[in-house]
């Protein structure tokens, strides 16, 4: 059985009926503001974000985490808030994505956390580096329950990785994979689906067939090309791809770039999922990466109050308006197709 197939049928049987109805009454909703232009939400999200942590290992130029460029608080995200909204949205969840800025394993209870989620049926998601991938911890990932793990390796060899992934060691990172493929194998599990993150710029750009070959080799189950988001980018970049499918930004006449997509007053985002930092604010999505358009604290409310509240419906609003006004839409990729 393909394995991309195996894994939509794990995620599908985490549907219930609860969730089943949530989504129809979140498409419902989506529509029917993207008609009136009313801002109106009917159900509560299928999708979260959970950040453990904004702390990393790695200094990736584009990735704020490397950076270290936050004007909010690095830390880890607390145990008790966890499992509180964990316990109030588990009836409607789908799909938790432990991961928003950071390196997630470096969360001390990572693998308590993620069989939190996956003992209420929810489809569990983490993106790491893979440095941290050791015999032990690849065992406990999988007997975690985590159903989808995304390793990033943007290069084949050390010399190209290491020009994005700064400090990083591509070794490591293979080896880490070996473990969990090991471990699949040795606990009989089908779970996590591995899946090879290949951000292309331009100095990994001649090696997208080599990390296909690399991932047939190892036994991880699937290669996503991933487009790079540049923040500088009209004055070109190092970074960009030169090979336009897989460039966010085109060159216009006057020799300066722009992204590719047409904006467009509507974001499905804003309707079925958003993102929890680790310190408890409630942001839009993952393009709020410095936390500015926080929609609430969950140390002080409820997820329902403020998912229904008047901060959201007012964002929301906005964003049928003109979302263009939203500085962090400017480099969004919604309403186009970028990846490959």
């Amino acid at each position: 059985m393909n394995k991309n197939f195996k894994d939509g049928l794990n995620l599908m049987s985490k549907v219930t009926p609860k969730r089943a109805l949530n989504a129809i009454q979140i498409l419902g909703s989506y529509f029917y503001s993207k008609i009136t232009k009313r801002p109106v939400h009917w159900g509560m999200p299928l999708a979260i974000s959970f950040e453990p942590t904004t702390s990393c290992n790695l200094r990736c130029p584009e990735c704020p985490s490397g950076l270290r460029s936050f004007t909010r608080p690095t830390g880890m995200m607390e145990e008790k808030l966890y499992k509180r909204t964990i316990d109030e949205l588990a009836d409607t969840l789908l799909y938790l994505i432990f991961y928003f800025q950071g390196e997630p394993y470096l969360h001390p209870k990572f693998f308590e956390l993620v069989k939190y989620a996956s003992q209420k049926g929810i489809y569990t998601a983490t993106s790491t580096n893979g440095h941290y991938l050791t015999d032990e911890k690849a065992r406990k990932t999988v007997e975690s329950g985590l159903d989808r793990l995304i390793i990033s390796i943007d290069g084949t060899t050390q010399d190209v990785y290491q020009q994005y992934r700064i400090g990083g060691n591509l070794e490591k990172v293979l080896e880490g994979t070996r473990n969990i493929v090991k471990w699949k194998k040795e606990l009989k599990s089908s779970t996590p689906h591995v899946i090879f993150q290949f951000l292309v710029v331009k100095p990994n750009e001649h090696q997208i067939e080599d990390v296909k070959r690399l991932a047939e080799e190892l036994g991880v189950d699937e290669v996503g090309l991933k487009t790079a988001q540049i923040y500088d980018y009209e004055d070109g970049s190092e970074l960009i791809p030169t090979i336009d499918k897989y460039s966010r930004y085109k060159k216009a006449e006057d020799g300066r770039f722009a992204i590719k997509n047409k904006f467009v007053d509507h974001c499905w985002k804003m309707w079925h999922s958003c993102v929890i930092t680790w310190d408890g604010a409630v942001v839009p999505c993952c393009f709020d990466k410095d936390a500015e358009y926080k929609l609430g604290d969950m140390k002080q409310e409820t997820f329902t109050k403020l998912w229904k509240g008047k901060k959201y419906t007012d964002f929301r609003a906005s964003l049928i308006r003109s979302r263009s006004e939203i500085e962090m839409c400017k480099n969004c990729t919604e309403g186009t197709e970028v990846w490959a």
